[in-house]
């Protein structure tokens, strides 16, 4: 039981933390511009793609730096270039050129690289066990992962709080015409906001490559997780980006390691269901098949009861 614990909590942190990586470009979007980047999942994909091509040739090492780099380059050349010119035109439209963005980074990906999974693997300095409890080992790249995911943390936090930069971006999100009216060039300040939520995005790719697999459909798996993620913590919260990662992660890690049906549950409470009976499908339904879906009763949960989610002061 303690071994089912401890793994349960250092696994959820880790998927927790990950999908934190994500949620944190798509957060910095959202919170500066009011645009919900239905493509962010598409340009993490990217990401992973880019670092795999360049691990091919330099290693992955210098793929953890020049993937983001270019992916946060392609990101502020859709905001010039794109993005930009749609604003005017309303919240709807931005939604349908991010939509249509998402696929044609799709095709893009599934032209160059293929349909089938590529073998992205982790580096050499990291495969090994950093520890081992109960017979069972942690791996050190999943140190790494949750290292990077609270330096991301950490951050962009003291970014946004305490520098210069920060205080001109949450200025620019009120008061766009008066920070303009101070010499500051608030379109470019879109472009790197942008364009650094995208770098975010691709660097989640890099770091969740090689443990979750690099592959035409990981923009699918993990895109509308990172949607609840910002709903469930709040739109445009950072802190409740990261405390919705957690709980979402640690969620569905625990739900995945518990084998309990609904069967077990009634016979505890001394109630004796017919396991033949017309809902014997429902009966036998286990915890461990309900995880995937928990996310989302959660974020159903927290639209009923708190639409604002919890850290937010905006409603969806």
């Amino acid at each position: 039981m303690a071994e089912l614990i401890i793994f349960s909590l250092l696994n959820g942190l880790v998927y927790g933390l990950l999908l934190f990586m994500l949620a944190s470009g798509l957060t910095l979007i959202f919170s500066m511009m009011g645009v919900l980047n239905f493509a962010h999942a598409s340009i993490y994909m990217l990401g992973a793609y880019i670092a795999y091509t360049i691990s091919q040739y330099v290693g992955f090492w210098p793929g953890l730096i020049i993937a983001p780099i270019v992916v946060g380059l392609f990101g502020a050349l859709v905001e010039r270039y794109g993005l930009r010119h749609v604003h005017k035109y309303g919240h709807v439209a931005e939604l349908i050129f991010t939509f249509g963005l998402a696929f044609l980074i799709e095709e893009f990906v599934q032209l160059i690289w293929g349909k089938q999974t590529v073998a992205y693997a982790q580096p050499e300095l990291l495969d090994f066990s950093l520890f081992e409890m109960y017979g069972s080992t942690f791996p050190a790249y999943r140190g790494f992962m949750l290292l990077v995911s609270v330096a991301i943390f950490v951050g962009l936090l003291v970014v946004l709080t305490r520098s210069r930069v920060g205080l001109i971006i949450n200025a620019a999100i009120t008061h766009p015409n008066m920070v303009a009216m101070l010499g500051h060039n608030v379109p470019l300040v879109f472009m790197g906001v942008f364009g650094v939520g995208s770098a975010l995005a691709g660097l989640a790719g890099v770091i969740a490559g090689p443990v979750l697999g690099t592959a035409p459909g990981m923009a699918v798996v993990l895109g509308p997780i990172v949607f609840v993620v910002i709903v469930v913590g709040g739109l445009g919260s950072l802190v409740g980006a990261f405390v919705a990662s957690i709980l979402i992660g640690m969620l569905q890690t625990f739900a995945v390691a518990v084998d309990y049906s609904f069967l077990q549950f009634f016979g505890h409470l001394g109630l004796d269901m017919d396991p033949d009976g017309a809902l014997s499908d429902l009966y036998t339904v286990t915890i461990a098949q309900l995880g995937p879906i928990m996310p989302y009763m959660l974020l159903v949960l927290i639209l009923i009861f708190r639409p604002t989610g919890l850290f937010g002061t905006r409603e969806v």
